[in-house]
């Protein structure tokens, strides 16, 4: 991949832990985990175009990495860089979750109760079918929210009225706020499941290497319009980037302290500059 997405990936990892470490609250974990998706989606894969219902739509469903959905967000110039530094704040648009009340531009809808996003996701690809519309929604779901029934009833949906304008991304990192996704509700065989609830189901094996995220993901939009919509269980870790968070849900919900930032931000050379 070449050296620009990469510097971006860096960047945007620093945008992520400035934002939560600003205002002592928000989600870096997953957030960092999810860096390489989000830029190569933005910048290599989808067709997107704020104004136009006709382009590409992202949907996340796991609101609360919020941070790393407004850093690509603003690096691909959809607001000003500027307002990252509002994150969380009284009367900022960038609150903890995503909301669109405030016409923040690239953000579809609100987001953070858990399970949702794909039903609404599958609305607007039905929608775009109906209106004889071939551009794509993308969905962005984590694991944990697996656990929820809703989306069980999305996916069989999905496969009885061959919705086959969508892709549906599993951030599939084993973590969720209280413990690994295994010890709270193992979620089982989930490519099994979802070849059973007949998608088409795609794997990558390591979702923090953009060469692979940008090799699937284009795989996947090949695949569409074909009959079935389309899954791909993305494996990551959790706060990638930063050895003393990653491989623990326990950087979840939590913000790095001041020595922890510097530690963090050491740890990734900066490229772009601050917001």
């Amino acid at each position: 991949m070449d050296k620009e997405l990469s510097n971006l990936v860096l960047q945007v990892r620093r945008d992520i832990l400035r934002m939560v470490h600003s205002v002592n609250s928000g989600h870096p974990g997953g957030s960092l985990g999810c860096v390489e998706f989000f830029v190569t989606l933005y910048n290599k894969i989808m067709e997107h175009d704020d104004f136009n219902d006709s382009s590409d739509m992202f949907i996340l469903s796991n609101g609360h990495i919020s941070p790393v959905y407004y850093s690509t967000l603003a690096r691909a110039g959809y607001f000003d860089i500027k307002e990252l530094d509002t994150f969380r704040k009284i009367n900022s648009r960038l609150q903890g979750h995503p909301t669109n009340h405030d016409n923040l531009p690239g953000v579809n809808i609100s987001s953070g109760s858990l399970g949702q996003g794909l039903s609404v996701g599958l609305g607007i690809a039905l929608s775009k079918k109906l209106n004889n519309d071939r551009s794509l929604v993308f969905v962005l779901t984590g694991d944990g929210e697996l656990q929820e029934g809703q989306n069980w009833e999305a996916f069989m949906f999905a496969s009885a009225k061959n919705i086959d304008n969508i892709i549906v991304t599993v951030d599939y990192n084993g973590q969720q706020i209280d413990g690994s996704t295994k010890d709270v509700l193992d979620i089982g065989n989930l490519k099994g499941k979802l070849e059973s609830f007949d998608w088409k189901v795609l794997e990558i094996e390591n979702g923090n290497s953009l060469n692979e995220v940008y090799e699937v993901l284009s795989e996947a939009k090949k695949n569409t319009l074909k009959g079935k919509p389309i899954a791909i269980l993305m494996k990551t870790i959790m706060g990638n980037g930063v050895d003393f968070m990653m491989h623990t849900h326990k950087w979840h919900g939590i913000a790095p302290n001041d020595e922890q930032l510097n530690n963090a931000l050491n740890q990734n050379p900066e490229t772009l500059g601050d917001y």
